[in-house]
């Protein structure tokens, strides 16, 4: 018996560990696993057994064994959570997005860089240096600028974008929107090699839809 919960609690442990992993196909870049999210399943299951051990020691009356599994249980509650509402942004159509806030935005964007594999950070909203995000992968660094607008967005955005690659010594930078940019905003990214993306792009790599 001994040896059964040992090998659940390395299994839960081995389920917490690659709450991050993205799966990958065989040419290496990541999967869309927007339809079928093997993490989210894990960890409900891994919450159902835990709860359910949890009270297998209550009614032992073991309360060290009883608060340990519930807190396994809750722990893989949260990352449940953490998954269903990932899995919220990551099917919300574009119509949707117009109507999020910029922290929403920022929220919508994380999730779909996250299921890129990227390794994904949110800079603090008060001081961001021109970042709303940044991105870690194959060793490079990426700021991300989000601009949630009604309306086109215009060269102050790119500015930014510029700023901050200098501040945390990215690699590059790309300026993320849900609508489109000015002349002059994609005038001044072309010439400072900063990457616009705007509805169109939402679509050609989030695979979002109207």
């Amino acid at each position: 018996e001994n040896d059964a919960k040992h090998l659940f609690g390395t299994k839960i442990c081995v389920i917490i560990a690659g709450e991050n992993v993205e799966a990958t196909g065989e040419d290496g870049f990541p999967m869309d696993t927007r339809n079928m999210d093997v993490m989210k399943i894990c960890f409900f299951a891994g919450m159902i057994l835990a709860f359910a051990d949890a009270w297998v020691y209550y009614r032992r009356g073991d309360l060290t064994g009883t608060a340990a599994w519930s807190l396994l249980g809750l722990l893989c509650l949260v990352l449940w959570c953490r998954r269903m509402v990932r899995g919220r942004y990551l099917n919300m159509r574009l119509r949707r997005v117009d109507r999020l806030s910029g922290d929403g935005f920022e929220d919508y964007l994380r999730a779909h860089f996250s299921r890129l594999g990227y390794k994904v950070r949110m800079t603090e909203a008060s001081h961001d240096y021109g970042a709303d995000l940044l991105l870690k992968k194959w060793g490079k660094v990426i700021v991300v600028q989000a601009k949630r607008y009604e309306k086109n967005v215009g060269v102050a955005a790119v500015q930014e974008a510029i700023g901050a690659v200098a501040y945390y010594e990215a690699d590059r930078a790309i300026v993320v929107t849900n609508n489109g940019f000015t002349k002059s905003a994609c005038l001044l990214a072309d010439r400072n090699d900063v990457e616009l993306w705007g509805r169109q792009e939402l679509k050609d790599r989030f695979g979002a839809k109207e």
